[in-house]
């Protein structure tokens, strides 16, 4: 009843696997007939404290007790302690907040091209950002202006201009593209939708270096990978690579509330002034209690660090099967691609037989199998899930 409901009533702008959710806890869910399964995806990053953290579930009840909402127009208590927590985390000076992770990007959009103008000089209406090809930063006409996924852009003209598309991971590539029109340049630490791609050893430390010799912002979209799920509190870490400015979401709002940012140093973030930016629910108290809550969270239980040990242990198990089917196994922490020869089929089956084996996994890019299971998962309830993973691949 609650697909058919969905179907009939929704839009068709999802495919999901056919199981209806009732319950969750940690690492796991269940459905409406009390069957029990192995979270392997968590709401794509966005669950890395797990289902129903016990402390951030009783920030937001002790927050929705008291104020949920003022708008910006007034302050807020607790929007304060958030940014001052974000900032801590995060390692910027200032953090603007919105909802989204495509909100956080397009804040970035407006922070980078408004800094071009007025302080690098860029002539008015002219300034680029590079991006990379197969990147994914959200559904936004903007956004999908600079996609190079045909499907997101069907239909959906005219695009936005000002931007640059260069390939993935090629430093020279990315060099021979900056113009005295170039305001910056937007990557993803590792591509997720676009298959879990890990760029070569020194490639951002190398994006970082020449951005800075070019006068070009470098900009990195932390919202899928940061908050710990690559093993460091942000992707970046693994390279010293300290970009200009980082979009978060996702998991900062503690899998309970969106909850997302920009964060920038004031050299960048000064380019707004009142009135150029917002959001109506952006910063508010009860984003800001949840917000405060599962940074909290993350680095006083050293979320990162579980990421880190129980992804090489996860990789390892995955090689370990053996299986003609896989063609590479790639990734970093606990956001790992499994991808499959083209003559085992599209991955989307795997996803769907692990299912009816208590696994939830979710397939990208047409032949890699995610796994991107919450940071609190257990060694126990990995071992559980890689018995599925087996049998469905060897």
């Amino acid at each position: 009843m609650p697909i058919s409901l969905a179907e009939k009533f929704g839009a068709n702008n999802y495919h999901p696997l056919p199981l209806v959710v009732s319950r969750a806890e940690g690492a796991c869910v269940w459905d409406t007939e009390g069957r029990r399964y192995i979270d392997m995806l968590s709401a794509y990053s966005a669950l890395n404290h797990g289902h129903r953290h016990p402390r951030i579930l009783a920030a937001m009840r002790d927050q929705i007790d008291r104020v949920t909402l003022t708008s910006r127009a007034f302050h807020n208590d607790q929007l304060g302690p958030f940014l001052e927590r974000l900032s801590r985390v995060s390692g910027f000076n200032r953090g603007l907040p919105m909802n989204s992770g495509a909100e956080a990007v397009e804040t970035g959009i407006k922070a980078v091209r408004k800094w071009g103008e007025k302080v690098k000089g860029v002539a008015p209406g002219t300034g680029e950002i590079i991006v990379a090809a197969n990147n994914f930063h959200g559904r936004t006409i903007t956004i999908i202006s600079f996609s190079t996924e045909q499907q997101y852009r069907d239909g959906f003209g005219p695009f936005t201009p000002g931007f640059v598309v260069v390939p993935y991971g090629d430093l020279d590539a990315l060099a021979a593209a900056i113009t005295p029109r170039t305001v910056g340049v937007l990557l993803e630490p590792i591509q997720g939708e676009g298959g879990v791609v890990v760029p070569p050893p020194g490639y951002l430390a190398g994006v970082r270096a020449l951005c800075t010799a070019e006068r070009v912002i470098f900009w990195l979209d932390e919202i899928q990978t940061g908050l710990g799920r690559t093993g460091r509190l942000w992707a970046w870490q693994h390279e010293d690579a300290r970009p200009d400015c980082i979009s978060v979401g996702k998991a900062l709002g503690g899998g309970v509330y969106p909850v997302s940012a920009f964060c920038a140093d004031d050299a960048l973030m000064q380019v707004f002034a009142p009135g150029d930016h917002g959001s109506t629910f952006g910063g508010n108290p009860l984003a800001a209690a949840v917000g405060s809550a599962a940074l909290d969270v993350l680095v006083e239980e050293d979320l990162a660090g579980r990421a880190e040990r129980l992804g090489v242990y996860l990789q390892q198990l995955i090689r370990e099967i053996g299986s003609p089917k896989v063609a590479e196994v790639r990734g970093r922490g606990l956001l790992i691609g499994v991808e499959l020869h083209e003559d085992a089929g599209p991955a989307r089956p795997y996803c769907e037989r692990l299912m009816t084996r208590g696994v939830l996994c979710k397939d990208t890019h047409g032949q890699v199998i995610r796994f991107a299971p919450p940071l609190v998962i257990s060694r126990e309830q990995v071992d559980q899930a890689i018995v599925a993973v087996a049998k469905e691949l060897a």
